[in-house]
């Protein structure tokens, strides 16, 4: 799987996509994280404040992980609107 994503909103789509894939619960993504269900619930909705350290756990988890590259859209709002 490999996702675009530009937003907190779609890095919680995201994981939530590959948590179902997986069959795993919000509440077993939490224990395997050590993190509460509400935590994994506020991240899947996009939640803007949320730790690199607890995204990295969540993907880890998930068997995913972060990859750099160039941007694809030099539109320098694009991160900012909802609709990207």
């Amino acid at each position: 799987m490999l996702d675009l994503a530009r937003s907190p909103e779609q890095i919680g789509n995201t994981i939530r996509r590959a948590r179902k894939k997986m069959g795993m619960s919000q509440s077993e993504l939490g224990e395997r994280t050590g993190l509460r269900q509400a935590t994994i619930s506020q991240i899947e909705k996009g939640h803007p404040a949320a730790k690199m350290e607890t995204i990295l756990s969540i993907l880890s988890a998930l068997n995913l992980e972060f990859q750099i590259g160039p941007r694809t859209s030099f539109d320098p709002y694009a991160i900012a609107r909802k609709d990207v």
